[in-house]
């Protein structure tokens, strides 16, 4: 039985449930992935940013998913358009996988665009209270077929020795889809997001950092953090 992506505006235990099966699934196909991944960031010598977007391809490809040939648009790493298939039902989504490579240093936060996720960034800055919308519709509409948006993060996290890149950790994260924008950030006090490194004085476009203690306080699941074999990896509910 497929559902409309709609339905999910109320239904918001359910659209949770897509969201923590989409992030189990690139958790596995990292986890399956990373004594590669090891060998890549040692081995390669392209920019970080880059390494780490080819690692994610190359895991989610390996793994595979299920398809629908609809060609997506957005600035992520990697996007498709697929079905989740559950149970009690099947629903179309917009999976967009972005990915970023950072000094160990910064592993608790990532670095974000509004073009990459639905949520508004409710937070204070300047000891004032905004509110950002993101760019990024709940429901991704292509060709008269409706599609709920679930955007995932893959992190990783490096260290520099001896003139190499050294793997250290993973983190991977689900951003809530903006119809669960009531439950992890109803105010600019009661947020998951971190002032971006952008200033406005000079202009530059607002970025923003997702704080993954503020996100798993509010949702465990939401955070999984992987290290390089032969560490064994523990889901975290």
């Amino acid at each position: 039985m497929f559902i409309e992506p709609e339905e999910l505006r109320t239904e918001l235990a359910r659209l949770e449930e897509i969201e923590k099966a989409s992030l189990r699934l690139v958790v596995q196909a990292i986890y399956d992935y990373r004594e590669t991944a090891v060998d890549i960031f040692q081995e390669e010598n392209d920019l970080v940013a880059d390494i780490g977007e080819d690692i994610t391809r190359e895991a989610l490809d390996k793994l595979g998913m299920s398809r629908i040939d609809q060609r997506l648009f957005g600035k992520v790493d990697y996007k498709r358009a697929r079905c989740i298939f559950h149970p009690e039902y099947t629903v179309k989504q917009a999976s967009f996988v972005d990915s970023k490579a950072e000094k160990i240093s910064d592993q608790g936060a990532a670095t974000l665009q509004t073009s990459q996720f639905s949520m508004k960034v409710r937070q204070v800055r300047g000891g004032q209270a905004i509110e950002v919308p993101g760019e990024m519709p709940p429901i991704l509409r292509v060709r008269d077929e409706n599609y709920i948006i679930t955007t995932l993060f893959v992190k990783y996290n490096y260290d520099e020795e001896n003139d190499a890149n050294v793997l250290k950790s993973i983190t991977a994260t689900a951003v809530p889809n903006g119809f669960l924008q009531a439950k992890y950030n109803p105010t600019a006090q009661d947020t998951i997001w971190l002032a971006g490194r952008n200033s406005p004085l000079r202009g530059e476009m607002f970025r923003v950092r997702l704080s993954f203690r503020c996100l798993k306080n509010k949702a465990g699941w939401r955070v999984q953090k992987l290290f390089p074999p032969p560490q064994e990896f523990l889901w975290g509910e």
